[in-house]
């Protein structure tokens, strides 16, 4: 990378520090760029100035970019332990139990599972992504409800293992 890219790359990661933007995807015909920063989920994110980052965007490097590893390490999180697999969801997006709005819901609680079976919708930027199960098993708690936002690798159903 040129010493141009190398600050215009920084100039970015500064920008969504400075906007406590935890997760930044772009992806064009030459360049991939994916940031993510190890945060507080409890945190909220402050304003963004849209001009700005399109600014940023737009004078992002055209070279092809390596791998932007993560800015801070991840902070391992407290959580209750649990013998039951957690399937989360591998996408930002809107969570939805069903097909369409009145259909029948791809699995409820008490149901059985098997490996790659629809458990539910996510939906991203008009894309109606199918989230599989990983794991045969029983549907133990759904955590998320129909029409929820959804970040990345939360919760979205506990599976009780077979």
């Amino acid at each position: 990378m040129e010493d141009k890219e190398l600050k215009e790359l920084r100039e970015l990661v500064e920008f969504l520090k400075a906007n406590e933007i935890a997760e930044f995807d772009m992806e064009r015909a030459d360049l991939k760029v994916r940031i993510k920063f190890a945060a507080d989920p409890a945190a909220a994110p402050a304003g963004v100035d849209m001009a700005q980052l399109a600014r940023l965007m737009a004078s992002t490097p055209s070279a092809p970019v390596a791998a932007a590893a993560p800015v801070a390490a991840a902070a391992p999180a407290a959580a209750p332990v649990s013998s039951n697999h957690e399937v989360k969801s591998p996408i930002v997006g809107t969570f939805y139990e069903s097909p369409s709005p009145g259909a029948p819901a791809f699995v409820k609680v008490g149901d059985q599972v098997e490996v790659g079976q629809v458990l539910c919708i996510v939906e991203a930027m008009k894309l109606m992504n199918e989230i599989e199960s990983d794991i045969a098993g029983e549907v133990i708690a759904r955590i998320v409800s129909s029409g929820q936002p959804v970040e990345y690798g939360q919760p979205l159903f506990e599976i009780k293992a077979r």
